[in-house]
């Protein structure tokens, strides 16, 4: 057992070792939740997950307990594991992916030369094992740890409109969000998200005869290029905002005037200024001709996250320097719940899960090796003061 005279670097170093020394199980334990399928879109197979879960939790954290806020796809797990000092730490995680029911029967959980391969298992199944084996390592070595708040939703591939107030109030009063989601080397922290706006724009216009009568059209195809172009002129990479039409369809035939088109807008902005600039010029837009109609619809689905927990980079830093490895802060174009609960004036630090790569993509993979660093990265986060 860890005592008060042993360095803040001997208890990692612990955990490390800790974890190193059960990692055959943690890898069983990652190939259990990665071989059972949670797409965003498939509420039994979420139900089935959650419950596959909750049972590993409940049993790994002794004296723990769970219970479930809202219903559908919204609903958040919240598995609570009492401390030994005062205080809450809340790990935030999500257990939906974005791969269908049947990929697991083609690409099933594999670990090759060291290195993890399934659908979810980087975005972030692995996460998950991480913050669980974190709680487990400081309980196995009598570390005093707060209490731990593990929240984790299902819906959060598509946007978590539906669990996004349950986590804000679970998370309330916390000294610390701890964010699951995957990390790119074995020193990464992810220290600021951009925020991102999702937008529809469906363009009504007059439809007419392209060649016998085309003035008595009004082309919907034409104003939404039109929008395009005004778009693509709104972003500023110097500050990080990047704007992106990822679909534009319209029309039925080239020799008809297009009465419809629609598309989707993508955009990410590092700062709330540079979001309510880009929001404000959106909505300023009109078609050059008078008679096509356009109807906005959406806004931003995560604000910016500029600012982690205060001296929690640091707090890494040292932890990770106890380990041999130089810590890695990043920020990153992507979003997380991280933003959220941010937004909501909750200290945050995010990338705290696996390392590996190739999120979303069928090279999704993690660092085997690397996960007991990973742990004990988390678990000195979490009590960076136990004995």
């Amino acid at each position: 057992m860890a005592t008060e005279a042993e360095p803040a670097a001997g208890r990692t170093s612990a955990v490390r070792d800790w974890a190193s020394g059960c990692l055959d199980e943690i890898v069983d334990d990652l190939a259990v939740l990665v071989d059972t399928e949670t797409p965003s879109t498939d509420p039994v197979l979420l139900a089935a997950g959650a419950a596959v879960l909750t049972g590993w939790v409940l049993e790994t954290w002794t004296g723990s307990t769970a219970t479930t806020l809202g219903a559908g796809p919204g609903a958040v797990l919240q598995v609570d594991a009492p401390g030994s000092r005062d205080g809450t730490v809340v790990l935030l995680g999500h257990l939906d992916t974005v791969f269908e029911a049947g990929t697991v029967a083609a690409r099933p959980f594999t670990v090759t030369d060291g290195v993890a391969r399934g659908p979810g298992v980087f975005d972030m199944k692995a996460g998950l094992v991480v913050g669980v084996y974190a709680v487990a390592a400081l309980d196995a070595l009598g570390v005093a740890r707060p209490s731990v708040r593990l929240l984790v939703n299902a819906d959060e591939e598509v946007g978590s409109l539906g669990s996004r107030s349950s986590l804000v109030d679970a998370a309330a009063g916390a000294e610390a969000v701890l964010v699951l989601e995957p990390g790119a080397v074995a020193g990464t922290v992810k220290t600021a998200r951009k925020g991102v706006g999702l937008w529809t724009v469906t363009a009504t216009g007059v439809g007419a005869h392209a060649g016998l009568d085309p003035e008595a059209g009004a082309s919907a195809v034409h104003a939404l290029a039109a929008l395009t172009s005004y778009l693509a002129g709104l972003a500023d990479p110097a500050a990080g905002t990047t704007v992106n039409v990822g679909v534009l369809t319209g029309g039925t035939r080239p020799n008809v005037v297009a009465d419809h088109a629609r598309m989707e807008i993508d955009v990410r902005a590092r700062t709330d200024a540079e979001a309510a600039r880009v929001t404000a010029a959106l909505a300023a837009w009109r078609p050059a001709d008078p008679r096509v109609r356009i109807e906005i619809a959406g806004g931003w689905n995560r604000p910016p996250w500029s600012t982690p927990a205060p001296g929690m980079v640091a707090r890494a830093e040292a932890v990770l320097a106890s380990l041999g490895v130089a810590v890695d802060p990043r920020e990153v174009g992507g979003a997380s719940d991280g933003n959220i609960l941010a937004a909501a004036g909750l200290p945050v630090l995010d990338g705290l899960g696996a390392s590996g790569g190739g999120a979303h993509a069928e090279h999704e993979h993690v660092v085997v090796a690397d996960l007991p660093v990973r742990i004990a990265l988390l678990a000195g986060l979490i009590a960076p003061d136990g004995s």
